[in-house]
């Protein structure tokens, strides 16, 4: 049986979902809440196998060992440690990391 990981969302992830949640909200409240699930959806398979999905190609540039999954325009950059995944960003991918 594969290992568990648990997966916490850091607070910086936190607004990123608020404000992507805002965006999209501004067009249409019921798919900015289909948008949010899918996409949380799509973080807690993390829990199993995170080191499945590639590193992300900042990491030279940042000296980070961060990985990232993609969900529609949008990349997850998240790290793992141990037993642990932790959501660091979620932004739409036209637009440049910021840790």
């Amino acid at each position: 049986m594969a290992k568990k990981y648990k997966v916490y969302i850091t607070s910086n992830a936190q607004r990123d979902f608020g404000q992507i949640f805002s965006n999209i909200a501004a067009d249409s409240v019921n798919n900015a809440k289909k948008f949010i699930l899918e996409l949380e959806e799509k973080i807690y398979i993390l829990d199993t196998l995170p080191e499945r999905f590639a590193y992300i190609p900042e990491n030279t540039y940042f000296g980070t060992n961060y990985r990232h999954i993609n969900h529609k325009k949008y990349r997850v950059v998240y790290r793992i440690d141990c037993k642990s995944v932790y959501i660091m960003r979620v932004f739409h991918g036209s637009k440049l990391l910021n840790l």
